[in-house]
């Protein structure tokens, strides 16, 4: 049966490659995991294999021409498959079906979710396999590193086979759930999509092994040291990796340049490894795993993933790269909560929640018109200072999915009100996961208001590549003198700031805590200001 190979995903952010030698013509016979061709990105020399045995039968770029990455590459007549394809058309796991009743199955290719993003772990299934689906239904919550997404169908039928189960990772451009459209012509088949079907389905969940390539792999591959950092491989190789659960930056590659093949894995999972790799401690680690598990039934380990890998890979990037300095003040708040208060119950019956972020935020852009090299970044290198027209202010919401921080875009030409319905948005859509990608982009500045949970004084992290971030701590009834020197009782927040010191000095955070200070000390100071 002729088959599409579709050209994969060969590198972060690659999207077409330049075809720089076939390795074979049409009409010629090759095997599995044999190279068909070498294609250049902008990054590397990259190699193509073939995932099947079979016959080329076309071949769809000439040498020099730019193929695109999810685009046909070349097609081939797959081996085996011939005789079995008038029993596949009636089979409901194929891709494409037709029936007498008009009915058309096909495969949801999970499509691009963000930038950047080439897998998601399945949160929550919305529906089940027999389930009648109407157009624009939500299917399933997908998380990325980046946010919580709901998958909508987009067909009205009937859910056939759902190819992930929950908490299982998906890959984008990979069939996600196949459905049955009713009513829809057979003679009209998305070309584009077919194409790229017949390759994803390699994706597909993976088949159940023997309980003995299961024991043999926990006692292997799970306690290997790693032995290439990363490892090559075709995604047949890989396929079988996953089949047998095998982590193959532990297995010695025997071809070029550590090139895996099957036959490496094979070796690997019944032990045969080579002499230079040293396998004294598996033993050992494997004897304390098993005491460790005797005496610590209750220790469990999860993996670090999605939102809570991103916070931890940026906090990591701003730590190591960013020379922190704190700074910490106080304010006192009693003028504006008071303002807030007489405020707050009018804009209410407006459909307007007035909390006290609306006007930190809203002071923080008037200082920073003063003050712009708070609302600016550095490069790398430290040779070159971007200043930001936009005063694009972040908040940071502890959602149930991990830290996200949505920033509100353009404060500097937001009123209060304006901002207020901002921060009631982005918080509703942050605390349940959804914050769109645009609403976490081009952030400025941010603020992490740690006083709603508790405490008074921090030492947050930069949120790179932004060069400053406050604490807000929690608002205390405190005493304090007056003009006069009677003790009277005052509401102080403690506020902390962290700034990048290769832009930010001591006496410029000062300077700029003390405008802003003064706008939330005197609300009267901030009005007039805006106008």
């Amino acid at each position: 049966m002729a088959k599409d190979f579709i050209l994969p995903d060969i590198g972060e952010g690659i999207v077409e490659c330049e075809v720089v030698e076939w390795l074979v013509a049409e009409g010629d016979k090759v095997t599995e995991d044999q190279p068909i061709c070498d294609v250049m990105t902008d990054k590397a020399l990259v190699q193509i294999p073939a995932v099947h045995d079979g016959v080329i039968t076309k071949l769809y770029y000439a040498k020099g021409d730019i193929a695109l990455v999810h685009a046909p590459l070349f097609a081939m007549d797959v081996a085996g498959e011939a005789s079995a394809e008038p029993e596949q058309q009636s089979t409901p796991n194929e891709t494409v079906t037709t029936s007498n009743n008009s009915e058309q199955l096909e495969d949801f290719i999970l499509p691009d979710i963000g930038e950047g993003i080439v897998e998601c772990e399945i949160v929550e299934w919305l529906v089940s396999e027999g389930d009648v689906i109407e157009e624009d239904q939500a299917v399933c919550d997908v998380m990325t590193d980046k946010a919580l997404v709901q998958i909508p169908a987009k067909y009205t039928g009937t859910v056939v086979k759902l190819y992930y189960a929950k908490g299982e990772v998906a890959q984008v451009h990979s069939p996600l759930f196949q459905m049955s459209i009713a009513g829809t012509n057979s003679a009209k088949v998305d070309v584009s999509d077919a194409l790229v079907k017949a390759q994803t389905k390699a994706v597909e969940p993976k088949s159940a092994v023997s309980e003995q390539a299961a024991c043999a792999t926990s006692g292997t591959a799970q306690q290997a040291k790693q032995v290439n950092q990363k490892a090559v491989a075709s995604p047949a190789v890989r396929r079988k990796a996953r089949e047998l659960d095998v982590d193959l930056t532990t297995v010695p590659g025997s071809g070029k340049n550590g090139r895996i093949y099957k036959e490496d894995i094979e070796r690997f999972v019944k032990g045969e490894v080579p002499n230079s790799i040293d396998t004294s401690p598996l033993q050992v680690n494997s004897d304390v795993a098993k005491t460790a598990t005797n005496t610590t039934s209750n220790t469990r380990v999860e993996p670090i993933k999605g939102i809570k890998a991103a916070m931890a890979k940026q906090m990591v990037a701003s730590v190591s790269t960013i020379p922190h300095f704190t700074f910490c003040d106080e304010i006192d708040l009693t003028a504006l909560i008071a303002l807030r208060s007489e405020l707050k119950e009018q804009y209410k019956q407006q459909g307007v929640k007035l909390t006290m972020m609306p006007f930190f935020i809203k002071a923080l852009s008037l200082a920073m018109k003063e003050f712009p090299v708070l609302n600016s970044k550095v490069n790398d290198d430290c040779t070159e200072l971007t200043y930001f027209a936009d005063h694009n202010i972040g908040m940071a919401v502890d959602s149930k999915i991990g830290l996200l921080v949505p920033n509100i875009k353009q404060c500097q030409l937001k009123s209060i009100v304006d901002v207020a319905n901002e921060v009631t948005r982005l918080t509703d859509a942050a605390r349940e996961g959804r914050v769109t990608p645009d609403d976490l982009k081009a952030g400025t500045i941010s603020i992490s208001n740690i006083g709603a949970i508790g405490g008074t004084i921090a030492t947050p992290i930069i949120n790179k590549p932004e060069v400053a971030i406050v604490a807000l701590g929690k608002l205390q009834h405190l005493p304090r003198f007056d003009e006069q020197g009677q003790v009277v009782s005052k509401a102080i927040m403690q506020v902390s700031w962290s700034g990048d010191h290769r832009v930010i000095d001591g006496g410029t955070i000062a300077r700029f805590n003390n405008l802003w200070k003064s706008y939330l000390e005197n609300p009267a100071k901030m009005m007039m200001a805006m106008s």
